[in-house]
């Protein structure tokens, strides 16, 4: 087994990577780090640097020819520098150090996407990285955070998107009446999806309301959305409740409501199965 490169904290170079666990030090660098072997796979085009022990290494070898078939350089380090740079308690032994991925909504609104994801006021980074996960699974050609919204390169956001980071564009910080009118001028009906909509999922997909180019609007996780990003809506829509549960979480909410327009949109046009873990 080969022996680390690097093995001091005091590293210029591990200084520099931890820093980049506060938003500011992202937001001024435009990088972020990517924890775990699946996620610094995915990141493959986006990758500056690879960290790995040597034990990671031997384990993941795709992830370290990968990362150097993409020009990143791959550097071995110690165990105790995995544990200073990674956000979990039980390191996988890789840390990819990214560039910034996010695009201009005007990209995401040139092509003329069919689905979108709009997340106003979503304030908690685990939602947030599950619902970019549930809307790269569903198809969606987007993700848009408003500017009330969580850092899309939270540690926490990015691993729970589970490598979604990289799969799908993803707009950051634009108000949600620019990101309303971008999209419904761009062709998309506007979908509020609250508790307290006057309709419900189920109806709008027998009324065959939904096949349409679609862009859902989810709000905060503890208040829902305010009222005037419902008025910006050309509809809102509550998901039906068929049994005892009083409501949701923010993530499961999104999931069936983006997969409800999958299957409208997807109709006659098949799908590749998967499966959960």
């Amino acid at each position: 087994m080969s022996v680390p490169e690097l093995t001091s904290l005091r590293s210029p170079r591990v200084v520099a990577a931890r820093r980049l666990a506060r938003r500011a030090h992202r937001a001024r660098e435009r990088r972020f780090l990517a924890e775990g072997p699946q996620a610094v796979r995915e990141a493959a085009e986006h990758l500056v640097e690879v960290y790995m022990t040597p034990e990671a290494v031997r384990r993941h070898p795709d992830v370290d020819h990968a990362a150097r078939a993409a020009g990143a350089q791959v550097l071995t380090v110690t165990d105790e520098i995995i544990a200073d740079l990674a956000d979990t308690v039980t390191p996988s032994g890789v840390v990819g150090l990214c560039r910034f991925l996010d695009v201009p909504l005007d990209e995401v609104l040139a092509s003329g996407p069919r689905l979108v994801a709009v997340l106003a006021h979503v304030r908690d980074p685990g939602n947030a990285g599950t619902v970019l996960r549930c809307a790269d699974a569903a198809g969606a050609d987007a993700v848009v955070l408003t500017d009330a919204s969580v850092d899309l390169y939270n540690p926490k956001c990015v691993r729970a998107s589970a490598g979604s980071h990289f799969h799908l564009p993803v707009v950051v910080g634009v108000p949600v009446e620019r990101a309303v009118a971008g999209l419904r001028a761009a062709g998309a009906r506007v979908v509020a999806a609250d508790g307290q909509g006057a309709t419900d999922l189920d109806e709008e997909l027998n009324a065959g309301r939904m096949a349409g180019p679609t862009a859902w609007v989810f709000g905060n996780e503890a208040w829902g959305l305010p009222e005037a990003t419902r008025d910006r809506a050309d509809t809102v829509v509550r998901v039906p409740l068929h049994g005892r549960a009083e409501s949701l979480n923010l993530a499961t909410a999104a999931a069936v409501c983006l997969y409800a327009s999958a299957r409208a949109q997807r109709a006659t046009g098949g799908c590749r199965s998967g499966t959960a873990n």
